[in-house]
């Protein structure tokens, strides 16, 4: 590819910073060509997808991780017909809950979850932080 421009290049000419661009195309957003020595390489059609980006995140008021949750409901059918079902679902007080206990049985199962996603968290995601 001649014609293209370097990502610092193509930074300066788009207003995304080169940390943002890798962003981008990490989140499969755009996808630059690159050179033989593997640098990316920003032609017109990237420079008008990302022109067209940001367009589109200010007209709609979006961000940059609501197009590339769009492009996973997208890519991933099971995600997407989850986030359908979730939709289409009506609150439903399980069959074996009394009535009077169906707060308190949703505020117990929260705190289940809460507790959950707090154990995830604390826990080492490399060989490295285990040593």
């Amino acid at each position: 590819m001649t014609d293209a421009l370097t990502i610092h290049e193509a930074a300066e000419t788009t207003g995304w910073s080169p940390r943002m661009l890798r962003y981008i195309e990490r989140n499969g957003l755009i996808e630059p060509q690159r050179s033989a020595a593997g640098y990316r390489l920003y032609g017109a059609a990237e420079l008008q997808r990302l022109r067209t980006l940001k367009e589109l995140l200010g007209d709609y008021d979006l961000g940059l991780g609501d197009i590339g949750f769009a492009l996973r409901l997208r890519r991933e059918h099971e995600l997407r017909d989850a986030v359908e079902a979730w939709f289409e679902a009506k609150p439903e007080r399980p069959a074996d809950v009394p009535a009077d206990d169906w707060l308190s049985f949703e505020q117990q199962k929260h705190s289940r979850l809460l507790e959950a996603v707090r154990a995830r968290q604390t826990q080492p995601t490399s060989p490295t932080e285990t040593a």
